[in-house]
């Protein structure tokens, strides 16, 4: 009889749950754990003549182009794209706000892109070549370069760019300064007059030269360039603050340039006929800023694009509009429940195993989410070139293996079901967003965890900074998070390095990250890594939970677009089209 409240009270959550947020959109390039999108229990009005797909695993191109809305058909020369707020900070490596870090991959084009498995390709330099000691990176830029004002961009600019990050007044998060190029320490303490492992070679060629090998080198090195015209000639070594002044009206190198900017409306560009590789074919280009909910803006015509969870009720109602492409989408990040590990029941991994095996997260991730989730075993997303299931343990929901290991840990049943061990009861305190889906976590978990003798006391918080805090106070056993996006793989393992998960130190790992980066070659690489995967996953330093899966909605006349979810829409903006 309990089991059957358990049931009966976990189904109705999940389908309140369902009612309330899986029917939600998001706005385009939103970071998948950035903000809690909002709600709708609407439903479509129109009925889908044809059957309704039961899940979408490849592109699903529009139906019925008739049914496009007015609004979107009197469109013949701009493209509109809905995103949150930007600031209007649009610098690179200057930016206030991620949704400026949007706005500027539409005005700037890196020296090296990465495509949507992670791998780099040429972008604004066409080639480039890595010294055998992997200490010196050459890049070669394409023949032609212009900025949108139609000045010339060279060497020059890439060289002015890496210095002015190292100006001892920047205060923005610096990669190009972690890859410790040989003389920026001296030139950020005002100990050189300019960057000694900085060379021109020629108006097409520049070389750099680090102090230790770095595998993420090519990509952070061969970001957005500045022109040092126009941003560099009021630079004086310690004051920075004058680049403030030229963020309203940006000189770019991408397939757009600025046309204005109306905060709380919209940020308008037009095609730049500067751009190297061709004028994009879509004349205006807009991201619509105003407030709103993204399922009405698509619906109606007012964007051309729109990203929504992937739930079976979501792909019915967008398959039913009938003039929209459907591309299923994984976002390049893992969710996963923080163990505090400076806890003596949680340092034998057999518990943490244990507490594994015991939660059904296919359940929670997966059947809950209407199949908008997969399950996560590794710190590493399914897109990426590092991702692998080989020799990976999947942990499926087991109760007894859950047992057995915790018998084998000298956690025994008390009198009151719950296990005990010197004394000590086997209590896991958790912390959770105030939410439906933590909701339905801790229905699970509650009776998933008692099961299996363990005593499970939930904590919920209206606000992510409350909920931080006490975790960094040590003041939990479990705690659920999400890493923001991953393009490499070392951005998912470098928090299991050197002593950074407290309570986790393994030398083993702290070597094979090391080798990791000290080779530019993808198979080693790769090898390295499931190398890493095999250990992180048997000792599990955290609880890996999910992917989130999203279906991204386009106008079914737009061509040319090519989803990336490393690198936005920028990576292939210049070649969308109105059909």
């Amino acid at each position: 009889m309990k089991k059957q409240r358990y049931i009966a009270f976990v189904l109705l959550l999940i389908l309140s749950l369902l009612m309330a947020a899986c029917s939600s959109g998001s706005s385009a390039n939103e970071p998948a754990d950035s903000s809690d999108p909002g709600s709708s229990n609407e439903t479509s009005a129109e009925t889908p003549s044809e059957p309704q797909p039961a899940a979408l695993t490849e592109r699903l191109a529009a139906s019925d182009l008739s049914k496009l809305p007015d609004r979107a058909k009197q469109r013949d020369d701009t493209i509109i794209v809905s995103l949150v707020n930007p600031s209007g900070a649009f610098t690179p490596y200057f930016t206030q706000v991620g949704y400026d870090g949007n706005v500027n991959s539409v005005l700037y084009t890196p020296l090296v892109k990465v495509d949507p498995n992670g791998l780099p390709v040429p972008g604004l330099a066409e080639r480039w070549e890595i010294s055998e000691d992997g200490l010196t990176y050459t890049y070669y830029l394409r023949e032609g370069l212009k900025y949108s004002d139609g000045s010339p961009m060279t060497a020059e600019d890439v060289a002015f760019t890496w210095t002015l990050l190292h100006d001892p007044s920047y205060d923005g998060i610096n990669t190009v300064v972690e890859s410790r190029i040989v003389g920026g320490q001296d030139y950020k303490d005002g100990k050189a007059d300019a960057i000694e492992g900085i060379q021109v070679i020629d108006e097409r060629t520049i070389s750099v030269t680090l102090e230790e090998t770095n595998a993420t080198a090519l990509t952070v090195l061969g970001g957005q360039i500045l022109s040092k015209a126009y941003y560099g000639k009021d630079y004086t070594f310690g004051n920075l603050d004058y680049i403030k002044d030229l963020h309203a009206n940006p000189i770019t190198n991408g397939p757009y340039k600025l046309e204005r900017f109306i905060p709380g409306q919209e940020v308008r560009f037009v095609a730049n006929e500067h751009y190297v590789f061709g004028k994009p074919k879509t004349e205006y280009f807009i991201y619509k800023t105003s407030e709103g909910d993204t399922w009405q803006f698509v619906e109606t015509g007012e964007v051309d694009y729109g990203s929504f969870t992937a739930t079976e009720d979501n792909l019915e109602r967008l398959t039913g509009l009938g003039f929209l492409d459907l591309i299923p989408s994984t976002a390049s990040n893992y969710g996963y429940n923080q163990l505090n590990l400076e806890r003596d029941h949680l340092q034998d991994k057999r518990v943490r195993q244990a507490l594994t095996y015991g939660l059904d997260r296919q359940l929670i991730y997966v059947e809950a989410r209407q199949g908008a989730g997969q399950l996560a075993n590794i710190p590493s997303s399914p897109i990426l070139w590092s991702y692998t299931e080989e020799d990976i343990n999947p942990y499926p929901y087991d109760p007894e293996k859950a047992k057995e290991l915790l018998d084998e840990a000298g956690w025994v049943v008390g009198a009151d079901g719950i296990r005990q061990k010197d004394g000590q009861k086997l209590r896991i305190n958790y912390l959770g967003s105030k939410s439906e889906s933590t909701d339905i976590f801790i229905a699970v978990a509650s009776e998933n965890y008692a099961e299996i003798g363990v005593d499970f006391v939930p904590e919920q918080f209206p606000d992510f900074n409350t909920l931080s805090a006490k975790v960094r106070n040590g003041d939990y056993d479990m705690a659920s998070f999400s890493t923001t996006i991953i393009s490499d793989p070392s951005q998912g393992v470098f928090r299991f390095t050197k002593g950074q998960t407290p309570g986790y130190d393994n030398p083993v790992i702290d070597d094979l990250y090391a080798k990791s980066l000290a080779t530019s070659d993808i198979e080693e690489r790769k090898a390295i890594y499931h190398e890493m995967f095999k250990i992180l996953n048997d000792e599990l330093p955290v609880m890996f939970t999910s992917y989130s899966k999203q279906i991204v909605a386009i106008n079914g006349r737009i061509g040319g677009f090519e989803l990336n979810p490393l690198s936005g829409i920028g990576f292939s903006l210049a070649d969308w089209e109105l059909k």
